[in-house]
């Protein structure tokens, strides 16, 4: 299992999660990698908790894949100024 993690800023209307809805302002994105199931999440920068970002997670077929598809969720989320 492969994790990587990324800090970002969400733009308007912030990032919705399964367990607790949206959430805004200075998060982290984690992505992680167990035989093929990409899974993603987000927490509040410095916090314990992870929720499962709605819709994020998904199969990819290339384990090498995994660091572009982060880049890509990571490009998405991050939108400090809008």
């Amino acid at each position: 299992m492969a994790d990587l993690s990324s800090a970002f800023v969400a733009g308007p209307g912030g990032v919705m999660t399964d367990e607790v809805g949206v959430v805004t302002g200075d998060l982290e994105l984690r992505t992680t990698l167990d035989g093929g199931k990409l899974r993603a999440s987000v927490r509040y920068e410095g916090a314990e908790e992870w929720y499962a970002i709605t819709g994020a997670s998904c199969e990819i077929a290339d384990p090498a894949d995994h660091q572009a598809v982060h880049a890509v969720l990571l490009g998405v989320l991050n939108r400090p100024e809008g």
